[in-house]
């Protein structure tokens, strides 16, 4: 990755009408003066004069500001130097988005615009006063999600990516963005003449791509999404001087649902994940048989509901960022969790919910092509470079299932290839009922795919496959395979450090582990005490959504009762 600059000078400014939102007045309510005076408590008086800049795109945020007097206009900004009007907010009126329950960096500029009086409530004060003001902090909490979901589709702010649409070191990096509700746009350089003119500046090969510009003018080069993630300020590191009660290893619905309940009775809980929130459960299109849910829901939307609730509760979420090592010792009575940028977090108790990923089966050719037409998940990026084309998938869980609906909707036929006889074993009825309906998904039973072909250095462009009954081979021109076979935990970070795995690399906890014979024990402790297991990662965990939340939710009292324990002095 390279990175070079852009002049931001304000000369491209575009002056346009205030944007229109479906729920204007949930997502900018007007407190009366009665529902301020509860809020004065957590807050301290701030003057601003005219054209003062109150918080600015891409630097930490202070908090939320509760407008008493004048007025302020709210703009987003990209690198490009475009400035979108968003709304003025007046008196009454509170500015702040999601993002500043953890403060996280501004993601729009806000500025005076006469003389300004505001009550400004600090991040960690915020959260007091959702939790303490339970009926006015409903109506905050759902203004501050209203407002980054309308970023996201405005579509306007944020990093700009210069790229070919279908190309696929873009889709992975809008992929990254959109599961982690980061707000950006992509131009293409073939319809857009701000990027042409980009282009023709920086004269990118096609390695180069995508061309990420920030908000301070920064052009990066096909970087990764580490670096994508520390330039845009999306990820913290954490205070070293701190001792967590609980650290929590992988953000899925496992991870989450510790840091809601751990967070919520009163545990100082840290997060992190190496690539977004949800895990695999966060890539499903829809799921439809979460108790709750009667005409279902996304992944992405189920784990952001929870995503913004455990940063309600004061947990600290780190993403991007991986567990390299963990160190069990405790030579002073913590564990030691080295992480892949170099920093250390230290901890009285670990939650391993690292989850699985996706096995990638024995295929010619197939690492060539990851990244380049084979995809381990199907989210509108990856299916906007499937339009009207045909499609091949592999799997029979319930996440092929809900990955070939999906892809339905967009390509012109999903070949869904299974290694078995059928799909009753493995998947839900709903979902097989309404496969069968859907006249462009194509069943292909007991066959496996054995090669892929494609130019060196180029995307995917034919798949071959084999009959496993007669052995016949056919192969038909692909651009995209998806591939949703089997589960490898996420489990090498463990290695030498005493946690107990099985056979096939997941954590084995309770009495299925015979370090733990004769001792009592939670069934989701591992071999070492003080760390505990939950979800997929977990050796006879039942791999389903509500499974992982329940498991999250009961390993909090597992928590409670190894940490008051280690906590009494010694006879």
């Amino acid at each position: 990755m390279a990175a070079d600059g852009v002049s931001g000078n304000g000369s491209n400014i575009v002056v346009g009408p205030t944007r229109s939102f479906a729920r204007l007045e949930q997502t900018f309510p007007t407190l009366t003066d009665a529902e301020i005076a509860r809020l004065r408590r957590f807050g301290e008086l701030r003057s601003y004069k005219d054209g003062e800049l109150m918080f600015e795109t891409g630097k930490p945020g202070p908090g939320m500001f509760v407008v008493l007097a004048g007025h302020v206009a709210i703009t987003e900004r990209d690198g490009l130097g475009h400035v979108t009007p968003i709304v003025e907010q007046g008196p009454g009126q509170f500015c702040a988005e999601v993002g500043q329950l953890s403060g996280r960096v501004a993601l729009v500029d806000g500025r005076a615009e006469g003389e300004v009086e505001t009550l400004l409530i600090p991040s960690d004060r915020l959260r007091a006063l959702l939790v303490a003001e339970a009926d006015l902090g409903e109506r905050i909490m759902r203004a501050l999600i209203l407002r980054r979901v309308s970023l996201i589709q405005g579509g306007v702010g944020g990093p700009v990516l210069i790229g070919p649409s279908n190309s696929a070191s873009v889709a992975a990096l809008q992929n990254f963005l959109s599961r982690n509700s980061f707000p950006h746009h992509l131009l293409d350089p073939e319809r857009d003449g701000d990027a042409a003119e980009i282009i023709a500046r920086y004269s990118p090969s096609p390695s180069d791509w995508p061309l990420v510009v920030t908000v301070d003018g920064t052009v990066l080069r096909n970087p990764s999404e580490n670096e994508v993630a520390r330039a845009l300020g999306m990820v913290g590191g954490p205070r070293e001087s701190r001792i967590y009660d609980v650290a929590i290893v992988g953000c899925g619905p496992a991870g989450l649902a510790t840091a809601v309940y751990a967070a919520s009775e009163g545990l100082s809980v840290v997060v992190m994940d190496a690539r977004a929130f949800g895990g695999q459960a966060g890539a499903s299109a829809r799921i439809e048989n979460y108790l709750g849910f009667p005409t279902g829901i996304s992944g992405h939307a189920l784990a952001g509901r929870a995503f913004s609730q455990a940063q309600k509760f004061g947990a600290e979420i780190m993403i991007p960022m991986s567990a390299a090592s963990l160190d069990c010792a405790r030579k002073d009575g913590n564990f030691k969790l080295a992480l892949d940028c170099g920093d250390e977090v230290r901890s009285r108790a670990v939650v391993v919910a690292s989850g699985a990923r996706y096995r990638r089966p024995e295929i010619d050719n197939l690492e060539k092509f990851d990244g380049r037409g084979v995809w381990y998940w199907a989210s509108p990026v990856e299916a906007r470079l499937c339009a009207g084309q045909d499609v091949a998938l592999v799997g029979a869980g319930n996440s092929a299932g809900q990955a070939a609906v999906f892809l339905s909707g967009h390509a012109r036929k999903v070949l869904m290839m299974i290694r078995g006889g059928g799909l009753g074993a493995s998947m839900s009825r709903y979902l097989i009922e309404r496969i069968e309906a859907t006249p462009n998904i194509e069943l292909i039973f007991n066959t496996e795919v054995t090669g892929l072909e494609g130019k060196p250095g180029a995307s995917l462009e034919r798949v071959r496959w084999r009959s496993r009954l007669g052995g016949e081979e056919m192969s038909a021109d692909i651009r995209n395979l998806f591939l949703f076979v089997g589960a490898d935990p996420a489990t090498n970070w463990l290695d030498g450090c005493g946690v107990s795995l099985d056979r096939a690399g997941f954590v084995v906890t309770g009495a299925q582990s015979d370090l733990n014979l004769g001792r009592p024990i939670s069934q989701l402790e591992t071999s070492v005490p003080g760390v505990f297991a939950v979800g997929d990662v977990r050796s006879g965990s039942v791999k389903r959504v509500g499974g992982a939340i329940g498991e999250g939710a009961q390993v909090v009292a597992a928590l409670h009762g190894f940490l008051g324990d280690s906590a009494k002095p010694g006879l």
